[in-house]
């Protein structure tokens, strides 16, 4: 082979640790090195394509509820012509779908329980190219929302707690009273439970209800739809398109797009995802830097080899690259084998999660206390490709000293005692 001599020397000296043929202690200590690197690779991998998959099932319910961006009239009051608005903003080719609403908070009572409520008017057809919920039920529970019929459909949670079910009537009560010769009188207004829908998520099932838009502007008074509610085509590009629009469609109106709309929630995310991969990286650390301890031993150990390759024309740089040379190759063969490993979890915890609860007679995530009964996970190459990188960039900068201190070693110092 043609291979410079440094690595194939390097090389030789990593399997010889490995076998355990010169010195038992070392390989071990070698061993536990590459095996440490290979499960906090592993457990990286793991953990964040685990948070990516909890995050992946939230954000699907969230988003089968609410749409990717809403664009709403800049003073609160009716858009003049909604359908001009979503032509508008349909020439941006990521969008897809379009549909008015109204929303506004209101209290709905039925007998002696009342629940604040987010009230949102729809057009159930319209709704439909916007949101999976009413796409999926549109035939159904939202088809039931007509015009002039006051029909109205709770959250689960919320028709829940209210004690109803479909064909009970409820009682919204909506803000701004009217005036009468008594004083202010508060605008009630009847509706019949049409439909109760279930997103899986507690903030929307507990306190959201859909009405007809018409029937919304006149509970409300406003003269038709305040906003218009828009579906893209990559829900990822969410922000970037929203920058967009709110250039192409002008300062009267206000551009918010789902991670804006809940903000808290999705930098909550973020948030615990940069600690949990700072946290587990000092794993990976902690396991890259016992390399030092195996190849100061290696350099200790190898002395004379070291003096003998240096009488024979053997240069500082190149003694160096034989120890770099082998504890790089035990950093690429843990960071190799731990992510095989990461990865082989990642892809199969659906199969290896509900086998370990079986073993166990146990349950990791109940249904009756979680909205998501399985454990979840997306693998990432955005997750992926960075932790294999700064694995293997700890392995290489721990060979560092050991290296440097075997490239120092004196030949007549070395084999004096030989």
């Amino acid at each position: 082979m043609n291979l410079p001599y440094e690595l194939q020397i390097g090389w030789r000296y990593t399997r010889a640790g490995r076998a355990g043929r010169r010195n038992g202690f070392i390989s071990f200590i070698s061993g536990v090195s590459m095996l440490g690197i290979a499960l906090g690779v592993a457990a990286l991998i793991i953990v964040l394509s685990v948070m990516n998959g909890f995050q992946k099932e939230v954000r699907d319910r969230m988003l089968s509820v609410v749409a990717h961006i809403e664009v709403y009239e800049g003073h609160g009051d009716a858009l003049q012509d909604w359908h001009a608005l979503a032509d508008k903003a349909r020439t941006n080719k990521a969008v897809v779908g379009a549909a008015p609403f109204i929303a506004a908070q209101a209290l709905i009572a039925r007998g002696d329980d009342m629940r604040g409520s987010i009230i949102r008017g729809i057009s159930p057809d319209d709704e439909a190219t916007v949101t999976d919920l009413v796409r999926a039920t549109r035939s159904t529970t939202f088809g039931k929302l007509e015009s002039g019929a006051w029909n109205i459909v709770l959250g689960g949670e919320l028709a829940r707690n209210l004690g109803v079910h479909e064909g009970d009537q409820v009682t919204i009560v909506a803000p701004g009273g009217q005036m009468t010769p008594a004083g202010v009188v508060p605008r009630l207004k009847h509706f019949t439970v049409v439909g109760i829908f279930n997103a899986g998520h507690y903030e929307y099932d507990s306190g959201l209800a859909f009405i007809h838009v018409d029937d919304a502007a006149r509970l409300f008074r406003v003269a038709g739809p305040t906003g218009v509610q828009l579906r893209l085509k990559d829900v990822h590009a969410a922000r970037e398109v929203a920058d967009q629009l709110a250039g192409i469609l002008g300062p009267e109106v206000e551009v918010r797009d789902w991670t804006r709309t809940n903000r808290n929630w999705f930098d909550a995310v973020q948030i615990e995802k940069r600690l949990m991969f700072i946290i587990l990286t000092l794993i990976v650390a902690v396991a890259a830097f016992n390399l030092v301890s195996t190849l100061v031993m290696t350099v200790t150990d190898k002395q004379a080899d070291i003096a003998i390759l240096r009488t024979l024309g053997a240069t500082p740089r190149s003694i160096m690259g034989v120890f770099m040379v082998q504890g790089a190759a035990s950093g690429v063969i843990g960071t190799l084998t731990g992510m095989l490993l990461g990865l082989l979890v990642a892809f199969n915890i659906d199969v290896i999660v509900p086998a370990i609860e079986r073993l166990l007679n146990t349950s990791f995530l109940p249904g009756s206390v979680y909205l998501i009964s399985r454990m979840p996970s997306d693998p990432q190459s955005a997750d992926i490709v960075p932790i294999v990188l700064i694995s293997l960039l700890l392995s290489f900068v721990a060979t560092l000293y050991p290296s440097w201190r075997a490239s120092r070693v004196q030949p007549a110092e070395a084999l004096r005692y030989e």
